[in-house]
């Protein structure tokens, strides 16, 4: 388990610097330049997947609650739509126009839908710790940037791309889940 917990701390400390900490991100770019803060900005996130990956399968699964069998649909609904809100995070989409973050929105949801999916010890530190993250992010940002200020809609071509590269990534994540996370999404 402490693997799994070192690599969620180390994803949301790595995160928090330019949302929590600007000043020191301005250092590190000062003396690393802008492609060496990058550099270690992408090798920290790499160790962080690795230790939540290797954490989680090597965690031992105790049970803390047992999840509401009665919301596995609306589960899976969430995950949609949290695969959806991460596809157009980084697209023009008018769902961008509803959701201020929705690439975080899309990690809490995730996360969110795993903890009414899952209710073992592992679950809790992963899922509720990215949830968590996603959440007091979402708060830092706003703070910082101030006023939500939106882009025009987009034409309903781009929203068809991005449900397409939703439903591409639903398909690869499930086809690849077990080997992640031990356990086969259906």
């Amino acid at each position: 388990m402490t693997l799994l917990v070192l690599g969620v701390v180390l994803f949301a400390g790595v995160h928090f610097i330019p949302s929590l900490a600007p000043s020191l991100k301005d250092k590190w770019l000062a003396v690393m330049g802008e492609g060496g803060y990058k550099g270690i900005f992408s090798l920290l996130l790499l160790a962080s997947f690795a230790l939540m990956i290797f954490g989680w399968r090597s965690a031992q699964a105790d049970f803390v609650y047992l999840p509401p069998a009665n919301l596995r649909a609306f589960a899976l609904v969430l995950l949609g739509l949290a695969f959806v809100l991460m596809a157009v995070s980084s697209r023009k989409s008018r769902l961008r126009l509803m959701v201020r973050h929705p690439q975080l929105t899309g990690v809490a949801l995730w996360g969110i839908s795993h903890l009414l999916l899952n209710g073992d010890s592992r679950s809790v530190a992963l899922f509720g710790g990215l949830t968590l993250w996603a959440v007091v992010e979402i708060f830092a940002i706003n703070k910082r940037e101030g006023v939500w200020i939106k882009e025009e809609a987009p034409g309903w071509g781009s929203e068809l791309v991005s449900l397409l590269i939703a439903a591409i990534t639903i398909g690869v994540i499930v086809y690849i889940h077990p080997w992640l996370s031990g356990v086969p999404v259906v």
